[in-house]
């Protein structure tokens, strides 16, 4: 007896971590970090040093509960499509881990309890800012033209340039040229990162009815808008520079790196290869390089 008791009792343990694990991999931890990052960063270049740690720990909390939010609403939108393509077909809700009631409750919940934060604890910019970003990606993104149109990338890549908005906010509620210069880099970045990973997994889109670039333009097509906007964000980037907000070490460093990706990508483009992964790769690296810099040489 005490035996099938004990056995009963650690079936119940496994069964309860791993409906945890479900729900850790729904908020997808990965891109909260990144926004934590990106969010931070906005609040050492308005303060130009680490602002108070109250401060600090209440936005990061917000921004942390407003994009679990919208992950886990991305995830109850996109569950259908995410069953039809195989890299996204074993994630909790396409695989029955999660009933999608519970994920819709929990993405409006985390959603309402990040602005609330927001508000009371940090300013009403910031939580409007916030909130705007978590709409932004639910609704006109996701729910309306992601599927429909391959400019949707431009629509989503308003809200995923507001986290360090939000932190520069969170410090400057009144905001200025500096944090425009802050979303137009990051703004720049999410095209070639995306399209460059879109391209790899494009028959699965298409399969899924996704009509993003890859699908619609095809691959030629794409990789010219890679190459431009790898451009755009090489020179976008140089605009903390002349605006002062950094020094000639920021300036180099991200023409360095800038150039770098445009160089890949022309490469890319010239190439008879229909996908790359190594110009996402290096985005993953781009970004934060800049940011790094930037908070490096600030002025």
């Amino acid at each position: 007896m005490a035996g099938r008791t004990t056995t009963g009792v650690s079936q119940k343990a496994i069964t309860a971590r791993l409906a945890f694990l479900d729900y850790v991999i729904l908020v997808k931890p990965f891109i909260i970090a990144l926004v934590l990052i990106a969010t931070l960063s906005g609040m050492y270049i308005a303060a130009k040093t680490l602002p108070e740690t109250s401060l600090i720990i209440w936005t990061l909390l917000g921004i942390s509960l407003s994009t679990a939010g919208a992950c886990t609403l991305n995830n109850y939108i996109d569950r259908d499509i995410d069953l039809v393509m195989k890299r996204t077909s074993t994630r909790p809700l396409p695989a029955g881990c999660i009933v999608p009631k519970k994920a819709l409750y929990m993405g409006l919940a985390l959603g309402l309890s990040s602005t609330a934060i927001l508000w009371v604890f940090v300013n009403h910019v910031a939580a409007l800012l916030s909130l705007g970003a978590l709409f932004i990606y639910v609704v006109p993104y996701t729910l309306l033209t992601k599927r429909k149109t391959p400019y949707a990338t431009f629509i989503g890549g308003v809200g995923g340039a507001l986290p360090p908005i939000i932190g520069y906010a969170a410090v400057r509620p009144e905001l200025d040229i500096y944090a425009l210069a802050l979303f137009v880099v990051i703004f720049a970045w999410q095209h070639p990162h995306f399209w460059s990973l879109a391209l790899k997994y494009r028959f699965e889109y298409a399969k899924a009815g996704v009509r993003n670039l890859p699908v619609v333009k095809g691959v030629d097509a794409t990789k010219r808008w890679i190459t431009l906007w790898a451009a755009i964000m090489a020179l976008v980037s140089t605009f903390p520079y002349f605006l002062g907000m950094a020094g000639v070490l920021y300036l180099v460093s991200a023409l360095a790196i800038g150039l770098l990706f445009l160089g890949m990508a022309l490469r890319f483009l010239f190439s008879e290869r229909q996908v790359d992964m190594s110009l996402f790769f290096f985005s993953l690296v781009h970004l934060p390089v800049i940011y790094c810099m930037m908070i490096v040489d600030i002025i």
